[in-house]
C-alpha cells in the first residue's frame, strides 16, 4: 500500500529591519520611525511569538544596534507618554470642536492602544531586544548593504561576517560561543547545537552566484532569493529549494503568495482597513481607505475573512503544483511556500497586519496547512542541484534586478559607495575604526531605496552625503580619527572586519 504524499508547508518569514535613524533626526524623518515600529509592529508581534506561533524572524544587526543603544528605552517611553499623548489630545480636541465626534472617538480608541503598548514595554523591563532575541532565528548583513553591489570580496565578508558575529554574540546561548570579534576563525562560524542554524537574510534579497562561497565561509547555510524574473510569476519552481556548489541552500520566496498582501491591490488596500496616508494635523489616522470614519470592529472581521482566503489559496497553490502532471513525482516534501514580508509592513504600515497574521496562524490549524519555521522545513533536506553562475543577480526590488539601488536616479550613490570601499582597502591599517564604521553606514541599502522610491528622499540624500563626507574625514584622520556622530552603529566593527586579522 503506497503512502500518500506529504502536504506541503508554509513558512512566513518576517524580515525585521530599520535603517540607523536613532539619533539622526526626529519629526518628520528620523528616530520617530523606530518608535512607531516598536509601538505598532515589534511589541504586538512579540505577543504572538511568545504564544508559540511558528514564524521565522530575522533581525538585522543595525536594528539591534539601535535597540541596545544607551537611553533608547527611556526615549521610546517619553515619545509615547509625552509626544503621542499630547498629539492625540490635540487632535481629539480639534475634531470635537469641528463636530467630528466619530473621528474623535476613534482617536480615543487608538490612544488607548498606545497606552497598552507602553504598559507591555514596561512589563518586559524595557528589554525589547532581549525579548525579540528569544525568537530571532536569522541574521543579515551588518548594515543591510546590497551585497552584489559591493566592490570587493573583502567588503562582502565585512558585511556578512560582522552580521553573523554580532547575532551570535547577542543571541547564541551555546556554551563556548565566541563573542563579537572582527577576527575570523575557520570552521567556528556556526557551533553545532547553537541557536543560530545558518539562516541569513540577503539584504533586499540581493543575490548573485559568486556570493555563495563567501556566505558559506561565514557559516551561512540557508538564504532566501527572489527568482520571479527567472521562472515567472506563479511558477512551481518557486516552491522548490536549490543548492549550489558552495552548499548554501537557496529558498525562493513566492511572489504569487506575497502579492495577496504586498501589492497595489493586496488586502491592505481594502476600503474598510485604516488609511495610512490620510491623517490629522499630528499624523493620526481615524479614516478608512474608502474615506469614511474608520471602524475597528469591521476591520477585524475583514481580517478573519482575508486570513481564510490566504490560507485556502496557499493550500490550493501547493495542491496544484503537486498535481501539475509535469512528469515529476511531486515537489520534495510536498512543496514549500515562503511568504516573506518586512516586519514593519505588519502593524505599522498595514495597521491590521498583526491581527491578520494571528488569524493566519489560527487558520492554518483549522484548514490543516502545516505552518513551519523555515529552518525546519522538509524541503531544505532535498534541494535541487544548481551549477554556479547559472543565475543572474537578482533582488526583490523593481524588476527583480538591482536597479532600485543602482539605476540612473541613484547611480552616484552606488559609485560613491564603491569608491569609498576601495579607498578604505587601499588605506589598509591606516584606515582606522571610524572610517570602517562610516563605510558600513554608507553601504546601507536604505539611502538609495528611499531616493528611488521617493520616500523621504531629501533625508536619505542628507544621510548618505553626511556619511560619505564623514568617511573621507575619518580616512584623512587615520587610525586615531574620532567616531563623530555614529553613536551605536556597528560598535564592534574595526579595521580587521574589512582587512582581516
Amino acid at each position: 500500500m503506497s503512502r500518500s504524499r506529504p502536504k506541503g508547508e508554509l513558512a512566513i518569514v518576517l524580515h525585521t529591519h530599520m535603517p540607523y535613524v536613532e539619533g539622526f533626526g526626529r519629526w518628520p524623518f528620523g528616530e520617530e520611525w523606530l518608535w512607531e515600529a516598536i509601538a505598532g509592529s515589534y511589541l504586538p508581534l512579540l505577543d504572538l511569538l511568545d504564544e508559540g506561533a511558528p514564524l521565522t524572524l530575522s533581525l538585522t544587526p543595525v536594528l539591534c544596534d539601535q535597540l541596545e543603544a544607551p537611553g533608547v528605552g527611556e526615549r521610546f517611553e517619553a515619545f509615547v507618554d509625552e509626544v503621542r499623548r499630547h498629539t492625540h489630545a490635540e487632535d481629539i480636541a480639534g475634531l470635537k470642536a469641528g463636530g467630528h465626534d466619530t473621528l474623535a472617538r476613534e482617536l480615543e480608541r487608538s490612544w488607548a492602544e498606545y497606552e497598552a503598548v507602553l504598559e507591555r514595554f514596561r512589563a518586559r523591563g524595557g528589554d525589547l531586544l532581549g525579548a525579540l532575541g528569544r525568537h530571532a532565528q536569522w541574521t543579515s548583513g551588518a548594515t543591510h548593504a546590497v551585497l552584489p553591489l559591493l566592490a570587493s570580496d573583502a567588503g562582502i565578508r565585512a558585511q556578512v561576517q560582522t552580521g553573523v558575529d554580532s547575532h551570535r554574540a547577542r543571541f547564541d546561548s551555546t556554551p563556548g560561543a565566541r563573542p563579537v570579534t572582527t577576527q575570523r576563525c575557520a570552521g567556528d562560524a556556526s557551533t553545532p547545537g547553537g541557536r543560530w542554524k545558518g539562516g541569513f537574510w540577503l539584504p533586499e534579497c540581493g543575490h548573485a552566484p559568486y556570493l555563495e562561497p563567501l556566505l558559506e565561509e561565514a557559516g551561512v547555510k540557508t538564504s532566501c532569493v527572489e527568482l520571479t524574473g527567472r521562472f515567472g510569476l506563479g511558477a512551481h519552481e518557486h516552491l522548490r529549494t536549490f543548492v549550489g556548489e558552495a552548499g548554501v541552500v537557496l529558498v525562493p520566496i513566492d511572489r504569487a503568495t506575497i502579492a495577496q498582501v504586498w501589492s497595489d491591490s493586496g488586502y491592505p488596500a481594502h476600503g474598510k482597513y485604516r488609511d495610512y496616508h490620510h491623517h490629522t494635523v499630528h499624523h493620526h489616522n481615524p479614516w478608512a481607505n474608502d474615506g469614511t470614519a474608520y471602524e475597528h470592529d469591521l476591520a477585524l472581521a475583514l481580517v478573519r475573512e482575508h486570513a481564510k482566503k490566504f490560507v485556502a489559496a496557499t493550500s490550493q497553490r501547493l495542491r496544484a503544483a503537486n498535481e501539475s502532471g509535469d512528469g515529476r513525482s511531486g515537489l520534495p516534501g510536498g512543496g514549500l511556500v515562503v511568504c516573506a514580508f518586512d516586519t514593519e509592513l505588519l502593524g505599522h504600515w498595514w495597521y491590521e497586519g498583526i491581527a491578520w497574521l494571528r488569524a493566519v496562524v489560527e487558520e492554518c490549524g483549522r484548514q490543516g496547512l502545516p505552518l513551519v519555521r523555515l529552518d525546519e522545513a522538509r524541503a531544505l533536506a532535498d534541494p535541487e542541484p544548481l551549477r554556479d553562475g547559472e543565475w543572474e543577480p537578482s533582488s526583490w526590488g523593481t524588476g527583480g534586478n538591482l536597479s532600485t539601488w543602482s539605476g540612473p536616479g541613484v547611480a552616484d550613490i552606488a559609485f560613491d559607495t564603491r569608491a569609498a570601499e576601495l579607498r578604505t582597502l587601499a588605506a589598509g591599517r591606516e584606515a582606522g575604526t571610524a572610517a570602517v564604521r562610516e563605510l558600513l553606514a554608507l553601504q546601507a541599502s536604505d539611502w538609495a531605496f528611499m531616493v528611488s522610491r521617493g520616500l523621504a528622499g531629501p533625508y536619505a540624500r542628507e544621510r548618505f552625503e553626511a556619511h560619505r563626507d564623514a568617511h573621507a574625514r575619518a580616512l584623512a584622520g587615520g587610525p586615531h580619527a574620532g567616531q563623530g556622530a555614529l553613536r551605536n552603529i556597528a560598535p564592534h566593527a574595526g579595521p580587521s572586519a574589512l582587512l582581516g586579522p
